[in-house]
C-alpha cells in the first residue's frame, strides 16, 4: 500500500506537472496550424501523448504491482526493476514523456513545446547521469552494471533482455 501512495504521489508531482500542467502554461493547449495539410502530423500527435500516457502509467504500476518502493528518489526501491518495459529501456518513464510533450507539440502545432522537450530531456539525462546511475550502482552493484550494459537507456532495445543474458 505504501508503494501505491507513494508512486501516485510521485506521478502526480513529477510527470503531471512536467509532462501536463507546464505544457499548458507555455501554450494554454491552443491548437496552432503552422502549415497547410497539417491534419497527419496531428494524429501522430495525438499517436505519441497516447502511447506516452500509456507507457508511463504502466511503469509507475511495476512499481505497484510488484510492491519494491517507489520511482521517486525520496523512496527508491528495494530491488532493481528490470521487467516490463524495463527490458527493453532503461528509462521508459523518460522516454514516455519526452515522447508526451513531443506528441504534443505536433497535436497542437506548438514548437515551443519541441523547444521544451529539449530542455526536458538535457535535465532528465543530466539527472539520469550525475544523480540516478551513481545511486543505482551503489545500491545494486555488478547487477546494475550488468543491466546498464544490456539495456539501452534511451533508445528501446528490440528484444527483452533476460537477466543472464548479454
Amino acid at each position: 500500500m505504501k508503494a501505491a501512495v507513494g508512486s501516485l504521489v510521485f506521478f502526480a508531482v513529477a510527470p503531471c506537472v512536467v509532462g501536463g500542467l507546464v505544457p499548458y502554461w507555455l501554450t494554454g493547449w491552443q491548437v496552432q496550424t503552422p502549415l497547410p495539410f497539417w491534419a497527419p502530423v496531428r494524429i501522430l500527435g495525438a499517436i505519441l501523448v497516447a502511447m506516452g500516457l500509456i507507457v508511463i502509467v504502466s511503469a509507475f504500476a511495476r512499481f505497484v504491482t510488484e510492491e519494491i518502493g517507489t520511482p521517486a528518489p525520496v523512496a527508491p526501491p528495494r530491488q532493481l526493476v528490470i521487467g516490463g518495459l524495463y527490458r527493453h529501456v532503461r528509462n521508459p518513464m523518460y522516454v514516455a514523456l519526452l515522447i508526451a510533450v513531443i506528441g504534443q507539440a505536433l497535436l497542437l502545432g506548438q514548437p515551443a513545446l519541441l523547444v521544451y522537450a529539449a530542455v526536458v530531456f538535457a535535465t532528465v539525462f543530466s539527472f539520469v547521469r550525475l544523480y540516478e546511475e551513481p545511486v543505482l550502482v551503489g545500491q545494486f552493484g555488478a547487477d546494475y552494471d550488468t543491466y546498464r550494459q544490456a539495456v539501452p537507456g534511451w533508445l528501446p532495445r528490440r528484444r527483452p533482455w533476460k537477466k543472464g543474458s548479454r
